[in-house]
C-alpha cells in the first residue's frame, strides 16, 4: 500500500484505505475501483493523494529524476526540516510541500 499523487490516480485502481476530504466526509470507501468520475469528486473536495492497493511509497521516489544525488536529497532535508518545524507533516498537503522544496533545494543548490 502507498500514498500517490492525485496527479498520478488513474481509474481502475483501487483504493486500500478510505478518500475523505478535508473536514473528514467520506468521498469513497476502501476497496472501490476508481473511475473517472472518482478523480473529478477528490480535485473538487481537495483531495491530494489516496492509499492505492499494490503501490509503494517508494513509486514516488523513482520519480525523482535520476541526477539526484541521495545525499544531496538528504542535506536539502535537513537544511529545510526547521522552516517546517510548526508544520504538521501528517497533513498530506505540508508533507507534499516538504517533498517539493527538498527536491527543488537538491536539483538547485543553495539559492
Amino acid at each position: 500500500m502507498g500514498m500517490v499523487p492525485i496527479d498520478q490516480l488513474a481509474a481502475g485502481m483501487v483504493l486500500a484505505n478510505d478518500v475523505r476530504d478535508r473536514t473528514g466526509r467520506l468521498l469513497l470507501g476502501t476497496g472501490a475501483a476508481l473511475a473517472d468520475k472518482h478523480l473529478y469528486i477528490f480535485r473538487t473536495w481537495g483531495v491530494v493523494e489516496a492509499d492505492i492497493a499494490g503501490s509503494d511509497d517508494t513509486a514516488r521516489d523513482a520519480a525523482l529524476p535520476a541526477a539526484l544525488d541521495p545525499l544531496a536529497l538528504s542535506a536539502a532535508e535537513a537544511d529545510l526540516l526547521p522552516l517546517f518545524r510548526h508544520a504538521d507533516l501528517n497533513q498530506p498537503a505540508m508533507r507534499e510541500l516538504l517533498r517539493l522544496a527538498v527536491e527543488r533545494k537538491a536539483c538547485h543548490g543553495q539559492e
